[in-house]
């Protein structure tokens, strides 16, 4: 078994960087968006970040989505004590919109991608497979979250041969910085040269 890694303050799953992972949406169609029991994980200022771009992606929400926020707001606490987002018929996220080919979407991604806003999504959609935890010593735990709806990402980052931590590049950064991001990279060298894992 490969040993807990530690970049920084940060304490890493191993299969992060040996895993691969790509997504394929021809395939799960956005499917985590619309599956699961809770919402996605958010800080208070993401609530706060969902507040401001609401007006521009609100024509884009079902009429349940905005039903529910109207009744409880773009977030709740869910019975773990955890702030996320809001969801509709105890799944759907309330800001899944649908592409015209019918894919699922992130409404408010789908925003920033068009300019309308500068704040793309949560950052645990973005770093998605990957699902962080604060630990009580103050450091920051990230683990690889294995879901049958993402076979398809699994199969498309082996062909590619393209690593979890790769895949997620830029949310990586977007979440602990480029100096961070490349103290990682040595780390996934260093456990090829030790493991002969191909990361």
């Amino acid at each position: 078994m490969l040993p807990i890694l530690q970049v920084g303050d940060v304490l890493i799953s191993p299969d992060i960087l040996t895993e691969y992972f790509c997504c394929d949406l021809e395939a799960c169609r956005g499917a985590c968006c619309i599956e699961g029991d809770a919402g996605a994980p958010l800080t208070e200022a993401e609530i706060l970040e969902l507040e401001n771009v609401l007006d521009k992606v609100w024509p884009d929400l079902s009429a349940e989505a905005q039903n529910v926020i109207d009744r409880q707001g773009v977030a709740y606490t869910d019975p773990d004590g955890d702030l996320v987002t809001s969801i509709v018929r105890g799944k759907d996220c309330v800001f899944t919109c649908y592409a015209p080919d019918g894919c699922c979407c992130c409404a408010t991604e789908r925003a920033c991608q068009s300019g309308q806003t500068s704040w793309p999504k949560p950052i645990s959609c973005a770093l998605y497979p990957i699902r962080e935890k604060r630990l009580a010593n103050g450091l920051v735990a990230l683990n690889y979250h294995r879901w049958d709806v993402c076979r398809p990402a699994v199969l498309k980052g082996r062909e590619l041969k393209l690593p979890v931590y790769r895949f997620l590049r830029e949310p990586l950064i977007r979440r602990f910085g480029n100096e961070w991001y490349e103290e990682l990279e040595q780390t996934a060298q260093l456990l090829r040269e030790n493991y002969g894992k191909n990361t």
